[in-house]
């Protein structure tokens, strides 16, 4: 099988750059044979964390996001730091954004780009079914209500608007499709523990 329709680049220029966003101007030949610059915008890579209880309820963070004017719920995540590695990232976010500690090893739902055609942001997302609360929230930046969510409400809050963000998508699309490896019921213990 042979690709037809790439696209050749032949350099990039950076037009803005800060630790949160990098915009580049690059110079592309389209498969049509034109060539131009094209902006491209590169953030740095995000991990999302799906927390999901015995009850078949998901963690997640009621709030705004300015930027777009919405209020709705998001699933724990934010930047991957330099050198960490993505899970790592997700559990991290986890436990500053909400209290809860995921433990265990999680299981990976996905990795996608969420925009690849202008933006360049690596997205992954794993889901825990175990995790103890260990104290209040510290991140005061993603201030919001923390609930535990039925995922059988999901479907009817995508349809409303009121699930914020690719990563809270997919992550749950993933999850309620069945894309797991981790068992849904019969978890020991050592699963959710309240306060």
């Amino acid at each position: 099988m042979t690709d037809t329709g790439a696209w050749t680049t032949f350099g990039e220029r950076p037009a803005y750059e800060s630790p949160w966003v990098t915009v580049t101007l690059a110079d592309v030949q389209a498969p049509n044979g034109a060539r131009f610059e094209h902006h491209v915008i590169r953030l740095p890579p995000v991990a999302i964390a799906l927390l999901v209880n015995d009850d078949e309820e998901a963690l997640m963070l009621w709030r705004h996001r300015f930027v777009t004017g919405q209020w709705g719920y998001e699933l724990l995540g934010g930047l991957v730091e330099p050198g960490e590695d993505p899970a790592q990232a997700a559990a991290r976010e986890a436990r500053e954004e909400s209290g809860w500690q995921p433990l265990g090893e999680p299981d990976h739902l996905a990795t996608f780009e969420p925009l690849p055609g202008q933006v360049a942001s690596p997205v992954s997302a794993y889901l825990w079914r175990r995790a103890d609360h260990v104290g209040d929230p510290t991140d005061t930046e993603e201030a919001g209500r923390l609930d535990w969510v039925p995922l059988a409400r999901a479907p009817d809050l995508m349809r409303r608007g009121q699930l914020l963000g690719s990563g809270t998508l997919v992550a749950l699309l993933a999850y309620l499709s069945g894309a797991t490896t981790q068992p849904r019921q019969n978890h020991d213990s050592t699963g959710f523990r309240l306060p």
